[in-house]
């Protein structure tokens, strides 16, 4: 890929590349700077968790398996400690091996071999839904007595008790509340969350509503909130007051 068509990607990001193959590193690094992105690199998980605690980037982009300390345990602490999203590399691209990742934090997971044109525009699509936040429209704010969402504030409590979400999380939610009682499908869900480069990545969509089920739900095997609607989407349902 020419240099041109990177220029602007990732304008004024920091990113950090974190493996202990030096090629794909070097690689990486110089694409991301060719973007417009200022990068710092390190040879192993052990060291980009401390890279991580002193430069705080804004992007972490990893692979998952690595000698010294296993990518998902470094993409574990790196998004309990300070929250940068993480990009996790792999040779392997099964489902359960992408649903893993997601599990462990990550906000996407790329497969060998892969476009550094398209890594690049889901990086960008990652920062940009991280730093932008839902407006609150006609129907921005519900309170049922159990659980209340109020898109204006970006405050999401369960039983009067702030529920800490994700910018992800909380864009699914905030899409399917403001379509409470329509079937968004998959493909719709993706687009509005994720972007058009995601398409075809349903596993994304239920990852991410079995998290939200987790936090919001009194039982998150018999979800009242968040609905399946199988082989099509999900839908979010209001309850009464006094849930």
């Amino acid at each position: 890929m020419q240099c041109q068509k990177l220029l602007g990607l990732m304008d004024g990001q920091k990113v950090l590349v974190i493996d202990t193959d030096r090629s794909l590193v070097r690689s990486l690094e110089h694409s991301c700077a060719s973007a417009g992105a200022a990068v710092h690199t390190a040879l192993g998980g052990r060291q980009g968790l401390r890279r991580c605690r002193t430069w705080q980037p804004d992007l972490v982009i990893g692979v998952a398996r690595m000698p010294d300390l296993d990518g998902w345990e470094a993409c574990s602490r790196i998004r309990g400690s300070s929250g940068e999203p993480v990009f996790m590399i792999s040779s392997k691209g099964t489902e359960d091996d992408i649903i893993r990742g997601l599990q462990c934090g990550a906000v996407d997971y790329i497969s060998k071999p892969f476009s550094v044109q398209v890594l690049l525009a889901r990086a960008r699509a990652a920062l940009r839904r991280i730093s932008s936040v839902p407006v609150a429209g006609t129907n921005g704010y519900y309170d049922d007595g159990y659980l209340s969402i109020d898109l204006g504030q970006r405050r999401v409590t369960r039983s009067r008790v702030l529920v800490d979400l994700t910018a992800t999380e909380y864009r699914l939610l905030a899409e399917l509340f403001r379509n409470a009682g329509r079937v968004l499908t998959y493909d719709q869900i993706l687009e509005a969350v994720w972007g058009d480069v995601y398409r075809d990545s349903p596993q994304y969509v239920h990852v991410y509503v079995y998290r939200l089920r987790q936090k919001l739900e009194d039982d998150p095997s018999q979800p009242r909130y968040l609905m399946t609607e199988h082989g099509m989407g999900y839908r979010f349902e209001k309850q009464a007051f006094g849930h």
